[in-house]
Parts: structure tokens; sequence; C-alpha cells
């Protein structure tokens, strides 16, 4: 029987890090460990599929920007073209995955299977996770099962969607998880299954593409909200280009009176304004009718990370259009 061609593209992070000794666990680099020492840490992943390795890049994924995205969402979506190519893995770092998968998860044209692996623990740790999950996230994309469910997150053998996962802890190898939607399915040992799908548009479905960001993505700035904020960094991200700010607040995305006053001042600017929280489960709806009456845009179940990857890709798309970014933000 003819094996699954899969291609592997490499972006660095601790599954290609390594420490000192193999019970130093955190304070890891990368170093000389490469996309095929880890290939070769996992001999019977050659009886699953053949695969091919691409390089994109080398770093931990806190330095994953988004000319990196497009570069990755490029080389996928040309590699995802060939007949031969059954299904794309990525792996990455585990601080930025869930943003990767997103941004992929938007502008992806493809059914194929996509989906990204990491690891918790370098490939010099004594329980290195790494190889488990590298054959693991292989086996997922190589399953005609996994075909048009969206981009994929696979670690410690749960099946997980890109929009609604989170890295929920900052050591454990459970960290990936979705904890108000579950996960999409699992792996044991050679066996694949998968339980539910996303309803939400995804890949294929989308209006989105890496292209969007051919002449740069929009600036789009973070702001948490905490007890005694006065709006500075609101301001400061005006003064610094922002077209968009998500504010980061408390609970139901509540806003303090003062930030309050440097959001309506920014709206009046022409800074979009997404109400996200940051309160890691539950939704921001509507709201107040002073919020939605200054433009204010709800960033329903989508965590502050993920809305400023999405409200980057409206931006870029519809530059000045307050009403098609709102309908962005109802439709994904």
């Amino acid at each position: 029987m003819q094996r699954p061609k899969v291609a592997i593209f490499s972006t660095g992070g601790t599954i290609v890090s390594s420490a000192a000794s193999s019970t130093q666990l955190t304070n890891y680099a990368i170093r000389d460990f490469t996309p095929e020492a880890l290939l070769a840490s996992v001999p019977s992943i050659s009886d699953v599929a053949e695969i091919e390795i691409v390089p994109v890049a080398n770093i931990p994924s806190s330095c994953i920007d988004e000319a990196t995205w497009v570069k990755l969402a490029r080389a996928i979506d040309a590699a995802l073209a060939r007949d031969e190519v059954a299904g794309a893995v990525v792996t990455h770092g585990t601080d930025t995955m869930e943003e990767t998968a997103y941004f992929l998860n938007l502008v992806l044209e493809t059914r194929k299977p996509v989906v990204l692996t990491g690891s918790m623990r370098p490939s010099s740790a004594l329980s290195a996770d790494g190889p488990l999950n590298l054959l693991n996230a292989v086996r997922v994309a190589a399953c005609p099962g996994a075909a048009d469910r969206g981009i994929l997150i696979t670690l410690n053998g749960v099946i997980n969607a890109a929009r609604s996962t989170m890295k929920s802890n900052s050591i454990s190898v459970e960290t990936f998880r979705a904890p108000e939607y579950g996960a999409l399915g699992f792996v044991v040992g050679d066996e694949v299954e998968f339980v539910t799908r996303v309803e939400k548009p995804h890949t294929a479905e989308t209006e989105f593409s890496p292209d969007d960001f051919s002449s740069g993505a929009p600036r789009v700035d973070i702001v948490l909200a905490h007890a005694g904020d006065d709006g500075l960094f609101v301001r400061a991200a005006v003064e610094a280009g922002a077209e968009g700010i998500v504010h980061a607040g408390c609970g139901h995305g509540t806003i303090s009176k003062k930030m309050e006053a440097a959001l309506f001042d920014a709206a009046s600017k022409g800074v979009v304004v997404v109400r996200a929280s940051r309160t890691p489960t539950g939704p921001v709806l509507r709201s107040l009718d002073r919020w939605s009456d200054a433009g204010f845009i709800p960033a329903g179940t989508l965590s502050p990370q993920k809305a400023r990857v999405l409200l980057q890709l409206a931006l870029a798309k519809y530059p000045g259009d307050a009403a098609e970014v709102a309908r962005i933000f109802r439709t994904y």
C-alpha cells in the first residue's frame, strides 16, 4: 500500500531546542538540533507517511511575526496544491502556536489536513514529548478524516481546533485545551478518532488569503485592563499608528472610566476598537449602548490574541469600512 506524502514545515520552537541536562525543562535554547534530527528520533514515522521537510524559520515562537505567518502560509498553500501531498504538519513553538494556527485557519485555501504540533519539553529532556507529538501529528495529517476540519493543533494525543484552543498552562504537556468547546478528537497508537467539528468558516470557506498582508499587516495593539488603568497605553498605541486596538477588558469586556475616555478618543480618530476579555472563557457580546454607539465591536468567543489576528485581516481587506469589520467579527 502506498504511503501518503506529508510535508513538514519547521519553524523552530521547543521541539528543536535543547538544554544542558536531561532534567532541565526550562531556560533551554535552539542550538544545533535540526528538523532532520527530530525526524530521525522517530524512525516509525516512515511507516505512516513519506515525509518532505520544508524549513521556514528556526526561532522561538515568541519571535514569530506577521511576515513569518505569510511566508509559512504561502509555503503550505504551494505544497498542498500538489496532488501527491496529502497533508501538512507545522512544527512550532507553543507560546504563539494558537495565533499562527488561527491565522492559517483564516487564510489557507485548502481542504487538506494541516496540523500544528510542538512540545513543552526540549529535545534533551528525560521525557521529551516532541517525538510522539510529531508522530501523532503526521498520523492526523495523513488521515483522510482530518480533511476539511480547519487547522488543527495536536499535542499530547489530543486533536484541537485552531479557533477554540488556547495554551492553558505554562509548563504542562497538557497545555493545549479548548475549555468550553472541547477537543475535536484524539490519537491513541495508530488510531485517529474525530468526534466533532467546528461550524465557523475556515480555510477554503473564508474570504481571506496571505496576499491580504502583501503590503504589510496593519498595526493592532492589545491593551490589558487592570485595576487603576488610566488609558495611557491606548494613547500610546494611537500615537504609534495603531489602526486597531483590542481591549482585553475585565469579565464581560468591561472598561474603566479613564480607559473608556481614551478608547472613545481613539475611535473618534478612526481607530477600530474591539472589546475582548482577559477572562479565559465566556463570550463578549454587545453591551452598553454608548460603547456600541462609539463603534466598539464585541469579540464574541475569541480571545484577545485571536481577536487581534482577525482584526488585522479585516482592516487589511476592508480598510476604513467599520461595517465590514463588524460583519467579519459576527461571521468568524
